[in-house]
C-alpha cells in the first residue's frame, strides 16, 4: 500500500533524528472511523516510557514533524492515549490507479514469505469412495492457500497424502468383493462395516465384465484384486474430479511407500534413542504427554498392527527430510484433537513445535432453496464434488466453500448459488469485473480510449467521496493478501472482493461514467474502473475463480 510506505518511510526518518529505533510492535492501519484520517500509528505508545514524554504528547510531537516533512500528509494529529492519525492528500490515493496499471496482474503481491520453503498437504481423503462436498471445501481452500502463499513471496509445494494402506483399504476389497459375489448370482453375508453406494457395485460390475470368474476365486485372492482395482479406479476419479474443479497437487504421496522402505520403523527407532518411547502391556507407545499432548498414545499394537499416528508421524518426518521448514496441513474439523499429538511428534524430531500449523475444515450442509439435503456417507446417500460442481459450475462452489471461514460451518444452497443475481455473493463479484468491462467496451465505442498507461495528471477529475472510497479500498489490497496468508484464511479475499464490487456498483448507481460533455473526468473514471476491474480479477485469481468479461 503506497500511503502505508509512505508514512513508514516518513516516520522512520523522524523517529531516528530523534534518536529512537522503530518499536517491533509498531502497528499502521485505517483508523476504526474514517473520520480520523486515512491512517493510525501507534508509534509514540510504544516509545512513550523510554522518551519519558506522555504518549499523546510525543504523537503531537511525530505528526507536526510528519506534517513539516512529508508533503504527501495532508494533515496529522494526536489522538486517543497517544496514537498519531494521518490524512494524506488526494494524489496519493490517486497514484493508486498508477501502480495497479504498473503492476498488472502482479498487483497485491508481495515478499512477506521471504521464500520461505513450504510443503502444503490437502485433500488426502481416503482412496474407498469418491469426494463428497466436504472434500471440496478442503480441496479450495488448499488450493487458493497455495495461490495466495506463492503471490505473498512464500516457496509452497502440494502434496495429496493417499492413504493406500490399512485397514479401511482392507475393507474397500471386501466391499468390493461381495458386491461382485452378488452380482454374479451367490449368496453374501455382508459384515456389520462395509462401504455401500453405487460407485462400489459400479466397480464391481466392471470388474466381472472383464474376469467372469473372479466371483469363484478364493475369498483372500479375491479381496486383494478387488482392492488393488477399486483403489486404483477410484484414486483416477478423484484425481479427474479434482482437474474439473480446478485443484493441483504436484505429488501424490503413497502411504504403501512410506511402509515399503522402512521409513516407520527407522523413525521409531529415532524416537525410542531419544528416550520418547515406552513399553507397556504388550504395545509399543510415544510419550507424547510431556510434549503437550493430553496423554501418551499407542505406535504400535499389542497385535503387532501400527496406528494411524505411527504412519503419519512417519509422513512428516519424510517432509522434512525433504528439505522443507514449514508444513501445513490441511484437516477436517473432526481431527483438531489430532494437532497437538502431531505438533509433540514434530518436537520430538527436534523441530520446533510451531513450524507445523493446522488448517481446520468444517462441515458443510447443503441446502436446495433453503432446505437441508439428506445425506449419510455410511449408507452411500452423499452427494458427491463432482456433482455439486456438474450443477453449479467449478467457480460458484469454490467461492462459497471460501466465503466464510473455514473452521465455521458453511451452509451451501445450490439453487442461491445458480441464480443470476446480486444477492448470489459469485455473481455480485463477478458481475463486479464483467460491468467494468462493459463500460470500457462502451466508451471505447464512443472514441473514449485509455491509453495502456495513464499519467497523474489525468487523474485529477477523481475528487468525489466514492473515488476516494474505491482508490482507497483497492490501495489496500497488498495488505489484505499479506493479512490473509500470514493467518492462513483466504476467506479475507472473498470478504474483501464482495466488499470492493458493492462499492463499485453503488459507484455505478451514483456516477455516470461516460460523460459526453466532461471527457477529461470521463477518462479519470474509467482509469479508475479499469483499476477496479484488474484488483478483482486479481483477486479471483487467488480464489481459483473465473472473471469473466460479460454476463
Amino acid at each position: 500500500m503506497r500511503a502505508t510506505e509512505i508514512l513508514r518511510t516518513a516516520l522512520e526518518e523522524v523517529l531516528a533524528e530523534e534518536g529512537f529505533a522503530w518499536p517491533a510492535k509498531t502497528v499502521i492501519e485505517p483508523p476504526k472511523d474514517a473520520r480520523f484520517g486515512d491512517l493510525s500509528v501507534n508509534a509514540a505508545m510504544l516509545l512513550a516510557r523510554d522518551a519519558k514524554i506522555p504518549p499523546r504528547e510525543l504523537a503531537r510531537k511525530f505528526a507536526s514533524r510528519l506534517s513539516a516533512r512529508c508533503p504527501e500528509v495532508e494533515k496529522a494529529e494526536a489522538a486517543g492515549p497517544g496514537f498519531c492519525n494521518v490524512t494524506f492528500s488526494p494524489g496519493v490515493w490517486r497514484n493508486v490507479v498508477r501502480d495497479v496499471e504498473a503492476a498488472g496482474r502482479r498487483y497485491g503481491a508481495s515478499g512477506a514469505g521471504q521464500g520461505a520453503r513450504i510443503l502444503l498437504e490437502y485433500v488426502s481423503a481416503n482412496p474407498t469412495g469418491p469426494l463428497h462436498i466436504g472434500h471440496g471445501r478442503g480441496a479450495a481452500v488448499g488450493d487458493s492457500l497455495a495461490r495466495l502463499l506463492r503471490r505473498t513471496g512464500h516457496e509452497v509445494h502440494t502434496e495429496y497424502y493417499v492413504n493406500d494402506a490399512g485397514r479401511q483399504m482392507r475393507l474397500l476389497g471386501l466391499s468390493v468383493w461381495l458386491a461382485v459375489r452378488e452380482l454374479a448370482g451367490r449368496a453374501v453375508t455382508r459384515p456389520e462395516e462395509y462401504y455401500r453406494g453405487a460407485y462400489v457395485t459400479d466397480i464391481a460390475r466392471e470388474m466381472l465384465a472383464g474376469n467372469a470368474g473372479l466371483a469363484d476365486l478364493p475369498e483372500g485372492e479375491g479381496v486383494e484384486r478387488c482392492r488393488a482395482w477399486a483403489t486404483e479406479e477410484i484414486l483416477n476419479g478423484i484425481k479427474a474430479d479434482l482437474r474439473l474443479f480446478r485443484v493441483e497437487h504436484e505429488q501424490w504421496f503413497s502411504e504403501t511407500s512410506l511402509l515399503e522402505r522402512g521409513a516407520v520403523e527407522k523413525i521409531f527407532s529415532a524416537l525410542a534413542d531419544a528416550g520418547h518411547t515406552f513399553a507397556r502391556d504388550g504395545a509399543f507407545w510415544f510419550a507424547t504427554e510431556r510434549l503437550g499432548d493430553d496423554k501418551d498414545r499407542v505406535l504400535r499394537k499389542s497385535d503387532g498392527s501400527l496406528t494411524y499416528f505411527a504412519t503419519d508421524i512417519a509422513y512428516h518426518h519424510d517432509k522434512y527430510e525433504r528439505g522443507h521448514t514449514r508444513l501445513i496441513d490441511v484437516w477436517g474439523a473432526d481431527h483438531h484433537g489430532y494437532a497437538p499429538r502431531m505438533r509433540a511428534a514434530v518436537a520430538a524430531m527436534g523441530k520446533p513445535a510451531e513450524s507445523l500449523d493446522v488448517v481446520l475444515i468444517q462441515l458443510v450442509t447443503l441446502l436446495r432453496d433453503g432446505k437441508p439435503l439428506g445425506m449419510s456417507t455410511r449408507a452411500g446417500t452423499f452427494v458427491t464434488l463432482a456433482e455439486v460442481v456438474g450443477e453449479v459450475g467449478a467457480d460458484a462452489a469454490r467461492f462459497m466453500f471460501l466465503s466464510r471461514k473455514s473452521d465455521s460451518p458453511l451452509d451451501f444452497d445450490l439453487e442461491l448459488v445458480k441464480r443470476r443475481s446480486l444477492e448470489n455473493p459469485v455473481f455480485y463479484v463477478q458481475y463486479a469485473h464483467a460491468r467494468v468491462c462493459a463500460v470500457l467496451r462502451r466508451a471505447a465505442e464512443q472514441g473514449l480510449i485509455l491509453p495502456e498507461t495513464v499519467e497523474q495528471a489525468m487523474l485529477e477529475g477523481l475528487d468525489t467521496p466514492e473515488d476516494m472510497g474505491l482508490l482507497r479500498k483497492i490501495a489496500v489490497f497488498g495488505d489484505v493478501l499479506a493479512q490473509a496468508a500470514h493467518s492462513l484464511a483466504p476467506h479475507y479475499v472473498s470478504v474483501y472482493l464482495l466488499e470492493l464490487a458493492g462499492l463499485l456498483h453503488s459507484y455505478y448507481a451514483r456516477h455516470q461514467v461516460i460523460l459526453a460533455d466532461d471527457a477529461p473526468r470521463a477518462l479519470a473514471r474509467l482509469a479508475l474502473l479499469r483499476a477496479v476491474g484488474r484488483v478483482v480479477r486479481n483477486g479471483l485469481d487467488i480464489l481459483g475463480v473465473s472473471a469473466p468479461e460479460t454476463m
